[in-house]
């Protein structure tokens, strides 16, 4: 099993409207190293659905339940999407700032690389952050 964090701007889709969808398409994704973390997806993966922009931070935890395919939103087929399930909101957000604090996570690809969509974990740095929002 895997570890990723997803990020949307909550405007575009929220948590709320995955738990409204029971089944999203995780689709759009225009970044090459994000498309391949897209594709290295397993069901079954474990994701921390970060909501990106004004109010920043990480939500709630999904699942993938549908392994990559080409992304429905383009006729490019180099661009790919998964098909993710919510599970859990979180008891509180944490902020990249907070998670920025630790030094457990200094490491970490969220934060070298925050800017990008799709984002790889280990299983210590996913736990390390719902233990945070409690």
């Amino acid at each position: 099993m895997n570890y990723w964090i997803i990020k949307s701007e909550p405007e575009e889709y929220s948590f709320d409207d995955l738990i409204r969808d029971k089944i999203g398409v995780w689709s759009g994704v225009r970044n090459y190293q994000a498309r391949n973390n897209i594709r290295d997806m397993k069901k079954g993966d474990q994701l921390l659905f970060y909501h990106s922009g004004k109010n920043a931070g990480v939500v709630a935890t999904a699942e993938v339940v549908k392994e990559s395919y080409p992304d429905p939103t383009t006729d490019d087929n180099k661009w790919l999407a998964v098909d993710v399930k919510p599970k859990k909101r979180l008891n509180k957000k944490v902020t990249l700032k907070e998670i920025k604090k630790h030094t457990e996570l200094a490491d970490s690809q969220l934060v070298k690389q925050s800017r990008l969509s799709v984002i790889p974990l280990n299983k210590e740095e996913y736990n390390f952050i719902i233990n945070l929002s409690q």
